[in-house]
C-alpha cells in the first residue's frame, strides 16, 4: 500500500512539474513576445511535434537513428561483457588495460567523431561505432564492480569444496553482479543515445541528430525542441525497459 501511494504520489508531482514549467514558459513568451526563431512557446513546439509524427521522413530518421543506437548498445555490452570478465579476473590486465581506458574515456566524444568519420565513412558504421564506446564504458565499470563484490566467504566455501574458478564465476560471481550489471545498462542505453547523436552531428546522411541541424539552418526553433523530445522519449523508454527487465531477472533485489 506505501508503496503504491509514493507512486502515485510522485506520478502527481511529475505532472505538477510539467504544467509549471510549460505553464510559465508559454506566459513568459506570450508576455515577452519573443519571437519563435528565439524561443518558441510549448504550444508551437507541440503543433510541430504532432506535425513531424505524420511526416513519412520524420520516421525514415528515427529509424535510422534507433538502428544505430540498438546495434551500438549491444556492441557496448558484448565489449563490456567480454573485457569485464577478462579484467576481473585476470589481475594482470586489470593493472595494464584500465589506466589506458579511462584515459579513452576522458576524450570528448566530439573529438572522436571526425576520426571515426574518417575511418568508418559517413554511413551507420561510424555511428554504431560512437554509440558503443560510449556506452560500454559505464557498463564496464559495473560488470567489473559486480564481479568482484562477491562476498570473500561465499568464494572460500566453494573452494573448500573444490569448485574450479570458472564453477565459482557462474555460480557466485555472475548472480552477485547482476544488480551492478543493471545498473551499468541502465546508463549504456542513453549513452549509447548521445553517442548516436554526437556522430550525427559531425557528419550524417540521415537520422534524427541531422535533422536537428537542419532545423538550426532553418531557424526552426521549434521543430529542434519537438526532435529534442522524441529523442528525451526514447532514452526514457528504453531505461524503462532496462528497468522492468532488471525487476524480473534480479527480483531478489527488489526496486532499488
Amino acid at each position: 500500500m506505501y508503496r503504491d501511494n509514493s507512486k502515485l504520489l510522485q506520478a502527481a508531482l511529475v505532472v505538477l512539474v510539467f504544467f509549471i514549467v510549460t505553464g510559465g514558459w508559454e506566459f513568459y513568451v506570450w508576455v515577452s513576445e519573443t519571437p519563435a526563431f528565439v524561443l518558441p512557446a510549448p504550444s508551437v513546439v507541440g503543433k510541430q511535434l504532432f506535425s513531424l509524427l505524420g511526416n513519412a521522413m520524420f520516421w525514415d530518421n528515427f529509424w535510422v537513428t534507433m538502428y544505430e543506437v540498438l546495434m551500438g548498445y549491444v556492441l557496448g555490452i558484448l565489449i563490456a561483457v567480454v573485457l569485464g570478465v577478462l579484467i576481473s579476473q585476470i589481475r594482470l590486465l586489470d593493472l595494464s588495460l584500465m589506466p589506458y581506458i579511462v584515459a579513452f574515456q576522458t576524450i570528448p566524444s566530439v573529438a572522436l567523431a571526425p576520426i571515426f568519420l574518417q575511418w568508418f565513412g559517413y554511413g551507420l558504421a561510424s555511428k554504431i561505432v560512437m554509440a558503443a564506446l560510449i556506452a560500454f564504458f559505464p557498463m564496464l565499470v559495473n560488470v567489473i564492480a559486480g564481479l568482484q563484490a562477491s562476498g570473500r566467504d561465499e568464494v572460500q566455501m566453494l573452494k573448500a569444496f573444490g569448485a574450479s574458478r570458472l564453477q565459482i564465476l557462474m555460480k557466485v560471481r555472475v548472480p552477485n553482479s547482476l544488480p551492478y550489471v543493471f545498473a551499468g545498462l541502465g546508463l549504456g542505453v542513453v549513452f549509447a543515445l548521445v553517442g548516436a547523436i554526437v556522430a550525427e552531428f559531425v557528419g550524417a546522411q540521415k537520422g534524427l541528430g541531422k535533422m536537428i541541424l537542419q532545423f538550426n539552418e532553418q531557424f526552426n526553433i521549434a521543430g529542434m525542441f519537438a526532435i529534442l523530445i522524441v529523442l528525451a522519449a526514447i532514452g526514457m523508454t528504453m531505461h524503462s525497459i532496462v528497468g522492468m527487465a532488471k525487476r524480473r531477472v534480479v527480483f531478489w533485489a527488489g526496486d532499488h
